[in-house]
């Protein structure tokens, strides 16, 4: 296993990690010289196999070692670290359900939609309004883990969901048009072979 995927592994890894420090309510880290609550903790987990998403990516194009379980990890992980820090925020009541519903469906969706292409023997590149997303995403769990309720930074976080959820959709959207363009499209003919090909064809069968 690379080097890249060994990180999108080590992604995987990290959610168990996050779901335990984000649904327990009596940790704290204390250093000595200050005390790190359950929320900052889980930011700091949260944010750490984040950055692993940009550090594979990085490190596979530029030793060029993208392979196919490199293009089947990485997204897997992306989606289970996302939907494992939005589902716990609805747990802790800091995010409403149906909007975690729509966030979550959307990555199960666009993963159906991708398998199914696969299968057809096309795939789907990552999008540029993807990647948006995701970085949206990240922005927007990160504030609601630690905005206290009824400050601005709590306010901030709301109107980060919203994008989020505005994001899912219309990345989805575009997901769907790639798909179907790519279904709908014309299969190329073959190519009709030179008179040259069919006149020596011809001489052989004659030989």
């Amino acid at each position: 296993m690379n080097l890249p995927n060994a990180l999108s592994v080590l992604r995987i890894f990290f959610v168990p990690l996050l779901l335990a420090v984000m649904l327990r309510r009596d940790i704290e880290l204390d250093t000595g010289a200050f005390v790190i609550t359950k929320e900052w903790l889980a930011l700091l987990i949260f944010l750490f196999a984040a950055s692993t998403d940009l550090l594979d990516g990085y490190i596979a194009r530029r030793r060029r070692q993208v392979t196919k379980l490199g293009k089947l990890l990485d997204p897997v992980a992306d989606k289970l670290l996302i939907s494992a820090a939005f589902i716990s925020l609805v747990e802790l009541g800091r995010v409403p359900a149906w909007m975690v519903v729509i966030i979550v469906g959307r990555e199960f969706a666009v993963n159906g939609l991708r398998s199914i292409a696969s299968a057809e023997g096309f795939q789907i590149e990552a999008s540029d309004l993807g990647k948006t997303k995701m970085v949206t995403q990240v922005f927007s769990v990160s504030l609601l883990l630690i905005a206290p309720t009824g400050t601005l930074l709590a306010e901030i976080a709301h109107i980060s969901l919203w994008l989020v959820v505005l994001f899912a959709i219309v990345s989805m959207i575009e997901y769907f048009r790639s798909f179907w363009s790519r279904i709908e499209a014309p299969s190329a003919p073959e190519p009709k072979p030179s008179k040259l090909l069919v006149m020596n064809k011809e001489r052989k069968d004659m030989a």
